[in-house]
């Protein structure tokens, strides 16, 4: 029986996996889950902790992979759907890491904000830091701040909305959040940062991964798809989804 190409999770829809080779495997997260620490029982949507507990009883997803661990190599807000990359074994968490790290991964989000920019394509450089007066808050900081870079181009305007592609340099805590809401351009869905209404969902999703992989030398580029959100707010399925072949 083939491997399916997707997860499952007790109460919630299959999480589709987007890309799969021997070292990593790439998942079109969700909105909802929170990465915390496998011990943080403070919520039921804690994917870590979903992940282990799966490969742990041999649900079928993880069983016909001869899965054994899997963790995230890096994060997204919980609110952020989009790809999520996971590193299959100890020793493929640091190497993949590394490449966070050293800046050699390309990511390209897609940010639904409030307002039309001036511009239509800029960079934002501002420092980034935790705020001392709001626990789990970013704020600007110029003097204690870590370094952050983060390109946009608007791809389109509807209204008082804008589609917008940001491409981070840096990985900083809330970076395209802060960024943007800097600009003045809140993403819409943001009551950390802007305003939320109706409940309406953050308007932010990772849409594409690209890192020459250390094990295979091969280039990797992971896609996920696009039109729902574009609908969910308001636009035209003017993306391109590209399937990624799992390896056989």
């Amino acid at each position: 029986m083939a491997k399916p190409n997707f997860i499952e999770l007790p109460g919630c829809e299959p999480i589709p996996i987007l890309f799969e080779d021997r070292s990593v495997l790439a998942i079109d997260k969700p909105r909802g889950w929170m990465l915390v620490p496998y011990s943080w029982q403070k919520t039921s949507w804690n994917l870590s902790a979903a992940i282990t507990s799966s490969i742990s009883a041999g649900d079928f997803w993880a069983r016909s992979r001869g899965l054994k661990f899997l963790r995230h190599v890096h994060r997204l807000d919980a609110d952020t759907s989009g790809i999520l990359l996971f590193a299959k074994s100890d020793g493929a968490v640091e190497v993949i890491s590394e490449l966070f790290e050293d800046r050699k991964m390309e990511k390209t989000y897609l940010a639904v904000v409030v307002g039309q920019p001036k511009e239509k394509e800029w960079t934002c450089e501002l420092m980034l830091g935790p705020d001392p007066k709001k626990f789990g808050r970013i704020m600007v900081d110029p003097r204690e701040g870590k370094d952050a870079e983060t390109h946009f181009k608007v791809l389109e305007t509807r209204g008082k909305f804008s589609l917008v592609e940001a491409r981070p340099v840096t990985g900083r805590t809330h970076q395209i959040r802060v960024h943007l809401s800097e600009s003045g351009l809140p993403i819409v869905g943001d009551e950390l940062y802007g305003q939320r209404r109706n409940n309406q969902p953050l308007g932010l999703r990772a849409v594409r991964l690209v890192f020459v992989n250390p094990y295979t030398k091969q280039r990797v580029d992971i896609r996920a798809p696009r039109e729902h959100f574009l609908r969910e707010f308001g636009f035209g399925p003017k993306a391109t989804v590209i399937t990624n072949k799992t390896e056989s």
